[in-house]
């Protein structure tokens, strides 16, 4: 890794703990998940009819930032190009832009997201993909739309990848030039020694640090944005690392060592646009997933694919505001939040701010709810929801359990007195005041 970023990046970093991701592109035309170029094998001809018909009219980049803001996020990430090697910015060493389609000429979506998101006190993020399925130079090779297609591997023989390098540093230098401080640069993906799963003959080792000239790549970046943090996909380590689609089971670490950490996660399996998806997380299930991040010392980063039309789906809007709605309640519990050396009980995570505990409880226990480690160490409970005050039940170690009596009670652990209604939110929270 090159030289380290500054102190107060990553203390930012960790302190913002929720983020926006968002992916559009052509691929929001066919609707039919980001990576459609691959799992239908287009070609660029196929896949032309989206270049010509890409006409996001209703794009308000202002709704998309003040909804994650009433989210409850404090940094957002746009896809400035995935795969499929689209630009939503006018480059200048590509013609194959949002500015030189028939609806947009010489218009710049980044600029406008990230102006909306500044606006906002949203911190900003740039997702570039590593990978250009559009790029004359760029091989055909195991991830490859064409990686079937003999006659086009052919054509293919002679691309020379280095030559996709200078394009691929070109452009990024572009948008860590252009548009001011960027907080994070969001690379994607490297796949070194990649066979095909078939066994088949034709293209299969992938790409990495040297087809990307990866520590080169980084060095720039570190010039042009002292403080900006680089993610891990460059197939060299990164600053932070980025778990995609699951949740570890702990802190994250690189040879023993804490790292830093951001779960990347769908509303629905699906990156981009996908119309007809219908595994849409619930609210509750996402909540959770911020919460068991924040638990670990991670991120999280939620993802909206946008409409071919620039709007966010009515079910992802109605998904953010839920998830705001518990953020206005709970945030304290969350932003700048850290992991506690206390072992929460079950279905349960803590997080902790200086003297105060947070206990999120992912199940609601009937009755009562045993601390292990708490005893004598917390001054005052409550609901954070609403601020009612949660009783501590007095322990008597010596104490013999018999019907309505509770005993054999560890001395070290604190057991709270909990209604029997669960309160009306996805995650319970009680604030503990350590003593």
């Amino acid at each position: 890794m090159t030289d380290a970023p500054p102190a107060h990046s990553v203390e930012k970093f960790r302190d913002w703990r929720f983020g926006l991701f968002v992916h559009w592109g052509l691929y929001s035309l066919p609707a039919r998940h980001e990576w459609v170029k691959n799992r239908e094998r287009l070609t660029d001809e196929d896949y032309q009819p989206y270049f010509d018909h890409f006409e996001p009219d209703l794009y308000d980049p202002v709704k998309w930032a003040r909804a994650a803001r009433g989210a409850g996020m404090k940094y957002a990430v746009l896809t400035t190009k995935h795969h499929e090697g689209f630009c939503l910015w006018d480059s200048e060493v590509s013609d194959y832009t949002v500015a030189h389609t028939a609806w947009g000429k010489d218009k710049d979506l980044v600029r406008q997201f990230v102006e909306a998101c500044r606006a906002e006190g949203l911190g900003v993020g740039f997702y570039h993909s590593l990978i250009d399925w559009h790029h004359p130079e760029f091989p055909i090779d195991v991830v490859h739309p064409q990686r079937y297609d003999e006659e086009a591997q052919a054509k293919a023989a002679g691309r020379d990848v280095q030559v996709y390098a200078d394009y691929l540093h070109a452009q990024t230098r572009e948008l860590l030039t252009n548009y001011g401080p960027i907080d994070i640069m969001w690379f994607d993906f490297s796949y070194p020694n990649r066979n095909r799963e078939d066994g088949l003959p034709g293209p299969g080792n992938g790409k990495g640090k040297d087809e990307w000239r990866s520590v080169e790549l980084m060095a720039m970046v570190r010039e042009l944005q002292p403080d900006i943090l680089i993610n891990d996909r460059l197939d060299i380590p990164g600053d932070f690392v980025t778990p995609e689609q699951y949740q570890p089971d702990g802190p994250m670490e690189r040879d023993g060592v804490p790292v830093l950490w951001e779960a990347c996660q769908t509303l629905n399996g699906s990156w981009g646009y996908d119309r007809d998806n219908l595994d849409w997380k619930s609210p509750e299930t996402l909540v959770k997933m911020l919460v068991d991040s924040v638990s670990k010392d991670g991120n999280l980063l939620l993802n909206v694919g946008p409409t071919g039309r620039g709007e966010f789906d009515p079910r992802a809007l109605a998904t953010l505001a839920s998830i705001g709605e518990w953020m206005r309640l709970h945030e304290r519990s969350i932003r700048g939040a850290r992991p506690s050396k206390y072992t929460p009980p079950t279905d349960a995570r803590y997080t902790q701010k200086g003297d105060r505990l947070y206990l999120h409880l992912f199940s609601w226990p009937m009755g009562h709810v045993h601390l292990p480690g708490l005893g004598g160490k917390v001054k005052y409970a409550q609901l954070l929801n609403d601020a009612s005050e949660i009783k501590r039940v007095p322990n008597d170690p010596n104490q013999t359990a018999q019907n309505t009596r509770m005993g054999g009670v560890s001395p070290d652990t604190l057991t709270l007195k909990l209604p029997i209604q669960r309160p009306n939110v996805e995650v319970p929270v009680i604030e503990l005041f350590l003593s």
